[in-house]
């Protein structure tokens, strides 16, 4: 049974440097309704486990901490999480990241119970350096209006590049929906060759009713480290560029939305696995980009044809990335 209340879901893995901030960021919250967090600390290997048993033992009626015996990675945790709300509506923010507004929850419930058509509210956030401690506004929002039907948003959320189209970690959604698309399709959401959480969850709540939009500023999104969406080796962007494309895919096909625009889209993340492979030089992630171009069934183009021509010879792989290293220092050379 839900009750009348909102279930903030946090999961964290060694962020012992900021997960009191993260926490802090939500205690602050003045809202109507109460709320309950719920931690779902994954086995850390520094003291994040640490600072999140003093958080749960100096706020025992909101907070409730769940300690895995072993490593689960985010999507387990996440879901497992999320399984445990026991509030009407649900609410995340990531362990690195805090919430600007102690107003947030409380804009985000209103509208909620204002409009029962809408299925998710979320806002506008901005990134967070953590060298310098500056923030620098989110890419401009496609989606500007106060209220938008879900289904317009659905070929948006799955061709998204850059960022999220909703940022979950600003947003507030309903319980019963979420449960309702998990029960439906459970594999959507656990399978780990998808490499995400936060897609299917977006995706299922467009579909399931309206997006609601906040231009306030409530969020800040932690940068300066490597996250689950950024890596530094080209090996790791390359399996996430691949599996996050295939669950684009699979929701595409699954919901007719398969045309034109994303099969261009397509033909852009193919293009992205070529170049991850190329500056890796890396020959199996080579055969994997053609496996790949064969299962989304991209029409090849020249630009396509031009790299996977290129790495199929190995000397001319070769020079290919001694010209790309002298461009690039001559390009910070000239700067």
């Amino acid at each position: 049974m839900m009750e009348e209340k909102i279930s903030v879901v946090v999961v964290t893995y060694n962020q012992e440097g900021t997960i009191g901030r993260t926490l802090d960021s939500i205690l602050c919250q003045q809202c109507h309704l109460p709320f309950e967090i719920i931690i779902g600390e994954d086995c850390s290997t520094d003291h994040t486990r640490t600072v999140c048993q003093d958080y749960a033992q100096r706020y025992p009626d909101i907070i409730r901490l769940f300690c895995n015996k072993h490593n689960k990675g985010i999507i387990d945790n996440y879901f497992d999480c999320l399984l445990e709300a026991k509030g009407k509506y649900i609410a995340d923010c990531a362990g690195d990241d805090f919430w600007t507004d102690p107003q947030k929850l409380e804009k985000e419930v209103t509208i909620m119970e204002t409009h029962d058509q809408v299925s998710i509210v979320h806002t506008n956030w901005c990134y967070y350096d953590e060298d310098t401690q500056k923030t620098t506004p989110a890419p401009p929002h496609p989606f500007t209006e106060a209220i938008t039907p879900g289904k317009e948003m659905l070929e948006a959320i799955l061709t998204q590049t850059n960022m999220s189209v909703m940022h979950l970690c600003t947003s507030l959604y309903r319980t019963d929906l979420f449960r309702k698309a998990y029960e439906e399709d459970t594999d959507l959401f656990r399978n780990k060759a998808y490499g995400c959480e936060d897609m299917q969850v977006a995706f299922t709540m467009a579909r399931q009713g309206d997006v609601a939009y906040l231009p306030d500023v409530t969020l800040n999104y932690s940068i300066g480290h490597p996250s689950a969406s950024a890596f530094t080796d080209e090996g790791r962007q390359f399996r996430f560029v691949r599996q996050v494309t295939s669950l684009s895919c699979h929701l595409a096909q699954k919901h007719g939305l398969w045309n034109t625009g994303f099969e261009s889209f397509v033909g852009k993340r193919l293009y992205a696995l070529g170049m991850h492979a190329f500056r890796a030089h890396d020959h199996q992630l080579y055969e994997e980009t053609l496996a790949c171009e064969s299962t989304w069934k991209v029409k090849r183009s020249i630009r396509h044809s031009l790299l996977f021509s290129t790495m199929r010879h190995e000397w001319l792989w070769t020079i290919g990335l001694q010209v790309r290293q002298a461009f690039v220092w001559l390009k910070k050379a000239l700067r």
